[in-house]
């Protein structure tokens, strides 16, 4: 398996040659004659480290079938992703066993399920409480327990690897430390802890913010306040839903400046309503609407239930709320993610020795609208437009 392709460097701008044998880029030659106009861009495979779902398939739901997970994955080829973390969120205890189960055997069995990279666990050790619990199911939100996440593990084959809680809970630290010695990433998220409990969770080894500015109060006091404290956390990295849905535009950028962009990273935590029509759908016990905007409500109210964002979408959106440059942006959605969640072979964009995650895009200069050409995962091409 071989692949070659030419276009300009979304982030260092120069016109490369990129080559690959097998899984590994073997070389990025800069060339000196000039790209015909229109030439496209190449950037590493956007990583997603939270997808709950997408293209109609739920990665929470304990029976999805794998040739469904792997439908969903064709799909988000398509919008230039090569690495996600299917996100299993707040269920029942053996409910969440057989979400991992399922997962590990997709990530197995399917012929790109290494595109699986790893999995995440949202809850179900997160907050009680109204606002920062969010959608997920109050009956079933528990206090860390480190056996049952030896139950995920074990039922994942070893593939979760990002774990988000509250910081409050007074388990939270010895919960924390334990995950850390396994090589687990930690994040506080879902939370509504005092300065002190971040603190405390941070010097346990949490290193992130899981989509810092949702999951919390619609209204709090305006400082201090948690959403402050974790933006001034230095030794926290964020993730941050760029759907210009969760947060407006004005509050992104505040938040990416204050975070600073290399502690950043773009997530989509999209549903299993993405890329569908607008109309009713069940996640799990909870049944949401799917909008003609793009927003996701749990059904008859506003409260927000994951996003129908495009990882695409969400680099266009970058630019065009948040200013950033396209550098940037794309830095955003493949360096970060790969080093905040400890991604190997993926850390340093197009270089030699990397894994050879590639997407090829055509970018408006106008509008800022990005058009996916084609994507390939680990050398072989998994989408041509």
């Amino acid at each position: 398996m071989s692949m070659k392709c030419y276009g300009i460097d979304a982030v260092s701008g120069a016109h490369i040659e990129l080559t690959a044998s097998g899984a590994v880029i073997q070389s990025v030659e800069e060339q000196v004659t000039s790209l015909p106009p229109g030439a496209p861009y190449l950037a590493s495979g956007f990583i997603d480290l939270q997808v709950n779902g997408y293209a109609g398939v739920d990665y929470c739901l304990p029976g999805a079938p794998v040739e469904d997970i792997g439908r969903s994955l064709e799909a988000q080829f398509a919008t230039g992703v090569t690495r996600i973390f299917p996100t299993v969120i707040t269920g029942p205890r053996e409910g969440m066993i057989e979400a991992l189960r399922m997962l590990a055997r997709a990530r197995r069995e399917l012929p790109y399920g290494q595109a699986l990279e790893a999995f995440h666990v949202e809850g179900p050790h997160i907050s009680p409480d109204d606002g920062p619990r969010g959608a997920h199911p109050i009956e079933h939100v528990r206090p860390p327990d480190y056996d049952e996440f030896l139950a995920w593990q074990e039922a994942a084959e070893g593939h979760v690897r990002l774990v988000t809680l509250a910081a409050e809970w007074p388990e939270a630290p010895s919960y924390i430390e334990k995950l850390v010695s396994e090589g687990i990433v930690v994040a506080i998220g879902h939370s509504n802890p005092t300065l002190e409990q971040i603190d405390a969770a941070v010097r346990a080894g949490a290193t992130l913010s899981t989509h810092l500015g949702n999951g919390s109060h619609a209204i709090m006091r305006r400082h201090p306040n948690y959403l402050w404290d974790q933006l001034a956390e230095d030794r926290l990295n964020a993730t941050f839903i760029g759907d210009g849905i969760h947060l407006d535009g004005r509050f992104l950028t505040v938040a990416l400046r204050a975070k600073g962009l290399e502690r950043s990273v773009l997530i989509t935590d999209a549903v299993m309503p993405a890329g569908c029509p607008p109309g009713i759908y069940a996640l799990g016990a909870v049944t949401v609407e799917l909008h003609a905007e793009g927003r996701v409500t749990v059904r008859g109210t506003q409260q927000l239930a994951g996003s129908v964002l495009r990882m695409d979408r969400g680099v266009e959106n970058l630019m065009r709320l948040c200013g950033l440059s396209l550098r940037d942006a794309v830095t955003l959605a493949t360096r970060n993610p790969a080093r905040v969640g400890r991604i190997p072979n993926r850390q340093r964009g197009l270089q030699p020795g990397e894994r050879a995650d590639a997407v090829e895009f055509e970018l408006d200069q106008e509008s800022g609208s990005i058009r996916v050409l084609r994507t390939w995962l680990d050398g072989a091409l998994v989408y041509s437009a």
